[in-house]
């Protein structure tokens, strides 16, 4: 940075180091009948007596090369240099002259530089520096520095805002006052138009962090996204989370109110909402859910109620396609149907059996819980109709045909009926044979004349 104007008012002017010297060419005289345009060769032959002899003064050539030198620094060739004579005043004047040439390439050297390291490089904290520099030179470069931080201070606060966009952080704005003073011109309308970008984009993402929220952890359907004055890229990037927001929440809801259907037990209910991708992978599983659950229940109540309502035994469940646990399902309802046919036919082959006077039949098919409990009931009651059947032949053979009076019949076990009839065939039994045996008595005294 160039120093402060009064430090540099107490500065000497400091020369570069030597450089090549690109001497001036010597212009001779062209005679007497030439004419140079400042008039005739010979009246400037009476003022000058070397010119007319045809000769030039060292002062005139020291003259000519300051000229040629000043034309080539007016076309901005700071590369001449004059010999610099030691004395006199044309000495110092090309001493001087020298100084101020040099002072300018140097300028323009810096100027170079600078551009090329700020304009090119990017390196935004350069600034010119001539060293220890006085007046206007300073002043040049005070003003150019002053012009880079003016150019360089928005660039850079357009740097630090975008940079805090990139990295996700949208409180941040571009300062329209730097140094204290506000911006203006096209800094004023690059700056607004940022922080109109930023203030746009952080409306947008608490938008969609609002609707993703709702939407995704809340449950909350039918959220969406207001983004006020949003335009091209950003409105269309809008109008897409709404249509995500609300195409979501339209399939969210026909798939819930099918699935809600189909827990109250109604499998009439499809989805029917349009969709594309995992979502209608998802749509038609659950479509062909709730075909297989509605095949499924069909077939279970038509098998229940030929078995259980109309008595047709050996129905079995036919639900085509299903697999897993509906497949698991189907063949429990089966097997249970046909466990239970085999059952019932097995009792029915029983009790038959016992109406038809068959009493050897048992129930001898595997069961479980009631049923086994069944199955030994029916098995005990043959057993106690067999001995039942067997004592009350037994005792009506003795009494009957063998004339052994005083049987009894002996059913261990009975209750009820069962025990009521041994109890009725042993009473008749033993009635019987008081009877015959006082009959006996009596026959047999009369026989022996006792009468």
């Amino acid at each position: 940075m160039a120093l402060k104007k009064d430090a540099r008012a107490k500065s000497t002017t400091v020369r570069s180091a030597p450089r090549k010297v690109k001497s001036a060419n010597v212009v001779r005289g062209r005679g007497a009948s030439g004419d140079n345009g400042h008039g005739s060769s010979h009246a400037r032959a009476s003022r000058d007596p070397g010119v007319a002899r045809g000769t030039s003064t060292p002062e005139d050539q020291a003259l000519q090369q300051l000229l040629e030198a000043l034309q080539a620094a007016r076309d901005g060739d700071f590369t001449v240099r004059l010999p610099g004579r030691k004395g006199g005043v044309l000495g110092q004047i090309e001493a001087m002259y020298n100084d101020v040439v040099e002072m300018n390439a140097r300028m323009a050297k810096e100027l170079v530089r600078v551009g090329r390291v700020i304009g090119r490089e990017g390196r935004m904290t350069e600034r010119a520096s001539l060293g220890a520099t006085a007046g206007a030179w300073g002043t040049s470069i005070d003003s150019i520095n002053a012009l880079i931080d003016d150019l360089v201070r928005p660039t850079t606060e357009v740097a630090r805002v975008i940079v805090t966009v990139a990295e996700g952080d949208l409180s941040q704005k571009m300062a329209l006052k730097i140094a204290g003073q506000p911006v203006k011109g096209e800094f004023l309308r690059i700056g607004t138009t940022v922080n109109a970008m930023v203030d746009q984009l952080s409306s947008f993402a608490a938008e969609v962090s609002r609707v993703a929220k709702e939407v995704g952890t809340d449950g909350k359907l039918g959220g969406q996204a207001k983004v006020k004055g949003v335009s091209g890229t950003w409105k269309d990037l809008t109008d897409n989370v709404n249509f995500m927001a609300g195409n979501l929440t339209d399939q969210v809801r026909n798939i819930a109110q099918v699935t809600t259907a189909v827990a109250g037990g109604d499998l009439s209910q499809k989805i029917t909402v349009d969709a594309k991708g995992e979502i209608l992978e998802l749509k038609n599983t659950i479509n062909t859910m709730v075909d297989q659950l509605g095949s499924f229940a069909a077939e279970v109540t038509r098998v229940a109620r030929e078995v259980g309502t109309e008595g047709k035994l050996g129905g079995q469940a036919e639900v085509e396609g299903v697999s897993g646990t509906w497949k698991d399902l189907t063949d429990n309802v089966n097997f249970m149907a046909s466990n239970l046919t085999t059952q019932v036919r097995g009792i029915v082959k029983v009790v038959t059996a016992v109406a038809n006077g068959d009493l050897n039949q048992k129930f001898v098919l595997e069961a479980k819980g009631e049923v086994a409990a069944l199955a030994d009931t029916i098995n005990s009651m043959t057993d106690t109709l067999r001995i039942f059947a067997e004592q009350v032949t037994r005792v009506a053979r003795d009494v009957g045909t063998e004339g052994k009076l005083g049987g009894q019949a002996e059913v261990e076990g009975v209750s009820g009926t069962w025990k009521d009839l041994t109890d009725n065939v042993n009473f008749m039994a033993g009635n019987l044979t008081s009877q015959v045996r006082n009959i006996a008595h009596v026959a047999t005294a009369v026989a022996r004349g006792d009468l």
